[in-house]
């Protein structure tokens, strides 16, 4: 079943086919329906896993309701069969259309979890917001520059495994070979489309990665910059500080000072209001 997964606490490993996921409280992932997968949990506290299972043909539903003019719904209430939506398999970070209302079912499920009219109706608004965010993802594609809409969708997807196993991957070496097997692509074709997609290369994405990852360290832990810089999969301290300087605006060591107290109480009041 079409499927979204969400973990608290934590972070999670998935293997899909080729697709290698690392799905944590910033993030969540999106999976199609019939998509094997193993999960891998490494953590020393307890991990929170939210995961929400659509049935079958619901998101067709959807998509047909809000596409349809009321004159066909009016005359034919009930679907026939609708061709099966494939949305892009990936990776997303949490954001302020699809997550609110995944976050709040999350916070209201265990007192209402009885309530069946109730919960459909989560599902059925959950769902309504997935198909706006795929159609997000679907304007990304669409700056590929294949001519066929099949090809670029699938080139895409391709992207988005490339991009996710580099997220997922950021505290080891990753090369450019390594994302190009991962897409199936050659390094080239993945260097030039990458940047169509995301509007960044390949490193400049890990290198992001990882100063966000130093960000939430320093903010978070009590790891020493050396270790953070470490950590992050940065090798080199100079060229840390100097990448997380020219990022944020001051040293990792300011920043911690500075910034770090402030940063985590805006972030826990984001999420306790979304809650």
């Amino acid at each position: 079943m079409l499927s979204i997964k969400a973990f608290f606490g934590g972070r999670a490993q998935y293997d899909v086919g080729r697709g290698h996921y690392a799905v944590d409280d910033q993030t969540y992932l999106l999976l199609n329906d019939r998509q094997p997968y193993r999960i891998a949990l490494d953590s020393a506290r307890p991990v929170e896993s939210f995961c929400v299972f659509f049935a079958r043909g619901l998101a067709e539903e959807v998509q047909r309701s809000v596409t349809t003019p009321s004159e066909r719904l009016l005359d034919s209430p009930a679907a026939a069969d609708e061709p099966a939506l494939r949305f892009f398999d990936g990776n997303y970070r949490h954001d302020d259309l699809l997550s609110p209302a995944l976050l709040r079912l999350r916070s209201a499920y265990g007192r209402r979890q009885g309530e069946a009219n109730w919960l459909t109706e989560q599902l059925h608004g959950l769902v309504e917001r997935l198909l706006q965010a795929h159609q997000h993802a679907r304007r990304d594609a669409e700056r590929l520059s294949a001519v066929r809409s099949a090809t670029r969708d699938e080139l895409y997807r391709r992207l988005l495994r490339a991009r996710d196993y580099a997220a997922a991957s950021f505290a080891e070496p990753v090369t450019l070979a390594d994302l190009s097997r991962v897409a199936c692509l050659s390094p080239n074709h993945l260097l030039r489309t990458f940047r169509q997609a995301f509007g960044m290369t390949p490193h400049q994405y890990l290198t992001e990665r990882r100063l966000d990852e130093a960000r939430r360290l320093l903010t978070r832990t009590e790891m020493t910059v050396t270790e953070v810089c470490l950590e992050a999969g940065f090798e080199s301290l100079g060229s840390f500080s100097s990448l997380f300087r020219r990022r944020f605006g001051v040293p990792p060591s300011v920043f911690r000072r500075e910034k770090g107290d402030f940063e985590e109480a805006a972030a826990i009041a984001v999420w306790n209001d979304a809650a």
